[in-house]
């Protein structure tokens, strides 16, 4: 055994260089966070070979002056934190002090700076073989320009784990791109090999912050996301979510952002994944840009040498705003807007804990209504229909009536003659056939609702339906499918879920500790009808289960329950396997191909539509309706050429 000895400097300094300093990326981001929190406004980026030869990165900061020039490249050297009471409310995107030391231990680093009120610029050199610093005057602006080259000559064996220029240029431009989506007043200038790849200026207004977002992550994204923009609790929650339809393979189209630092939290994914389960294909996964503001005090930023990872002090109020807020979002979104919420208030019934009423208060106007044209459910039916279902139907049979939403197009929508100021039909009412003159004489409509008024049937699979705009077409299995399940839910979460005992209560054997977070976790359970009993050291009993899931594999559930309480500390997954057999239920329940359906019903089907949360998709994660306007079929038609 060898006697105990301190590590030299530059040792030490190097091996903090493999936390810190991973790749080129890992440079990149330490420098212009340093950048960031010296308050410039524009930063310039050059590099070359992917970052491996070079990397320069100039700012209009606040500078470091001549005395703390050596000092900054000495580890645990930071200007950011003083006191414990600086580190449990962090502020800055750096702190800790160790990205200088750390580069300059594994690269030839130059670093010039002026500081602010100075009118001289002083440069510091040094090499990872010599960690003696020489400073020297030099000729530089107000601000800071680092020059880091040949990374990791000195350490063979890290270079040797690097990948090809393409690749990790690849890494050091997604940096980049978080880092200017974090900071919109910021400019921000990439050159690879002496070619420009972005060019961002500061943005001032909503309107330069999409075409920010269109840059970095392509015109797509903002056509088909919705803008957010809620707070509660001393919360704010605000960007752009995409629209279930814009869902990707991959989960490399999301950014979360918390106190302006880029973060990738198990907490804030389980809660995005849950407010999107209902409408994404399984496999597929959303797309979004969101940023969390919070007290800083009530975050711990300090849990992750690269400070990726986060610990919220109340996780569970995080979660729960969050979920309960896209999930709205998404719940919102009409075909009025062809896209864009209508503020219209449905909170569901359906999400797996509610916020402290002190702290968020929520609407909560359930979507219970159908059109007066459609006095009859029939239509709703099939000869297939399970007994499940059809029981559903028939506690909804005496719940429907018009609804406010729909009223509005039979009263408040009229069109008015700019001229003589009375109020006459639209255009598109006079034009009506037959069957839809006769349906809207009957509901006492002024103007065309936003699905318009069906005109055919297309091969018994699509309907056919003038709007305002142009052609609206309609999935009507798929459009109808969202359609029962929504008010299968509703009646199912409107009886406080009933349970039914178990004649034979089952013994499921679990760990101490599971048996532990049973017993604390017994409201979770009863709050979905289940009550799950300890009776032993490591042992609990099912005795009652949610009549929905009495056929299910009960075991497996409880036992998979358990597993994601201990990972998340919550868990919807009992909430996910009731909506699953609803869903299931509905899309045997909803109206098949080749049903043929009378002008009435399909009017029926679409106002329905335009009331109904999430009817934008099915249950399976696919369009239940596409727009096509005039403009559109003129296009197609070579109209005007």
């Amino acid at each position: 055994m060898q006697r105990i000895n301190l590590l030299s400097p530059r040792l030490a300094n190097q091996i903090a260089a493999g936390e810190v300093v991973e790749r080129p990326a890992s440079v990149v981001k330490e420098l212009l966070e340093n950048s960031l929190d010296a308050g410039a406004s524009q930063l310039d980026i050059d590099v070359e070979q992917g970052g491996v030869r070079r990397i320069k990165i100039r700012d209009n900061g606040t500078g470091i002056v001549k005395d703390d020039l050596s000092l900054a490249l000495s580890r645990h050297a930071t200007s950011k934190i003083i006191t414990l009471d600086d580190l449990e409310a962090v502020r800055t995107l750096g702190f800790r002090g160790e990205a200088l030391a750390s580069i300059s231990s594994v690269s030839r680093m130059h670093l010039t700076s002026q500081a602010e009120d100075e009118t001289e610029a002083w440069r510091v050199e040094a090499e990872g073989k010599d960690m003696a610093a020489a400073i020297r005057p030099a000729s530089h602006p107000q601000g800071t320009t680092i020059d880091v080259r040949d990374l990791f000559f000195n350490t063979p064996a890290r270079r040797k784990f690097l990948r090809t220029e393409k690749t990790e240029f690849t890494h050091l431009e997604e940096v980049v791109k978080r880092l200017a989506l974090s900071r919109y007043e910021t400019g921000f200038r990439l050159s690879h090999n002496g070619k420009q790849v972005y060019d961002l200026r500061p943005v001032t207004d909503q309107l330069h912050a999409e075409h920010r977002l269109a840059t970095l992550l392509g015109k797509k994204f903002i056509e088909n996301s919705l803008t957010l923009d809620v707070e509660a609790a001393g919360l704010r929650l605000w960007g752009w979510i995409g629209l279930p339809t814009f869902s990707r393979s991959q989960a490399d189209l999301q950014y979360f952002f918390v106190n302006g630092r880029v973060v990738k939290d198990k907490l804030v994914a389980h809660a995005v994944r849950q407010a999107y389960r209902d409408v994404l294909y399984n496999g597929r996964h959303p797309t979004f840009v969101l940023y969390l503001e919070l007290d800083p005090s009530t975050v711990d930023v300090n849990v992750h040498p690269t400070k990726h990872e986060v610990r919220f002090r109340d996780g569970r109020l995080v979660h729960d705003f969050l979920f309960s807020r896209i999930h709205k979002a998404i719940a919102d979104v009409r075909p009025e807007s062809d896209g864009a919420p209508t503020g219209v208030q449905n909170d569901s019934l359906s999400s797996v804990s509610a916020l402290n009423e002190s702290q968020i208060k929520e609407q909560s106007a359930l979507p219970l209504s159908n059109h007066p044209a459609s006095n009859s459910m029939d239509w709703m039916r099939t000869t297939q229909s399970s007994p499940a279902l059809n029981e559903v139907h028939s506690q909804l049979d005496g719940m429907r009536q018009l609804s406010d939403y729909a009223q509005g197009y039979a009263s408040n929508a009229e069109v008015v003659d700019p001229e003589t100021g009375e109020i006459k039909e639209s255009t598109s009412l006079r034009s009506l056939g037959n069957d839809n003159a006769l349906y809207v004489q009957e509901v006492g409509y002024q103007a065309v609702p936003p699905l318009g008024f069906a005109v055919a049937q297309l091969h018994g699979v699509y309907i056919l339906s003038e709007s305002e705009q142009g052609l609206i077409l309609v999935d009507m299995h798929a459009a109808h499918e969202r359609i029962v399940y929504e008010r299968m839910k509703t009646a199912f979460y409107q009886k406080n879920i009933s349970s039914q005992p178990l004649l034979v209560p089952i013994n499921v054997a679990v760990s101490q500790s599971e048996a532990d977070l049973v017993e604390e976790s017994s409201a979770v359970f009863e709050s979905f009808g289940f009550r799950v009993e300890r009776t032993g050291l490591e042992s609990v009993m099912v005795r009652e289960v949610p009549v929905i899931l009495i056929r299910g594999d009960v075991e497996g559930l409880v036992r998979d329950v358990i597993s994601d309480l201990a990972a998340n500390g919550i868990s919807d997954l009992i909430e996910s396997r009731a909506n699953e057999l609803m869903a299931s239920m509905a899309c045997h329940g909803a109206i098949r191909a080749n049903r043929k359906l009378t002008i009435s019903e399909m009017n029926s089907l679409l106002r329905d539509m335009e009331i109904t949360e999430r009817s934008g998709q099915c249950n399976h994660g696919r369009p239940t309706w596409a727009h096509l306007s005039m403009s559109d079929l003129d296009k197609l038609f070579l109209r005007g050429r």
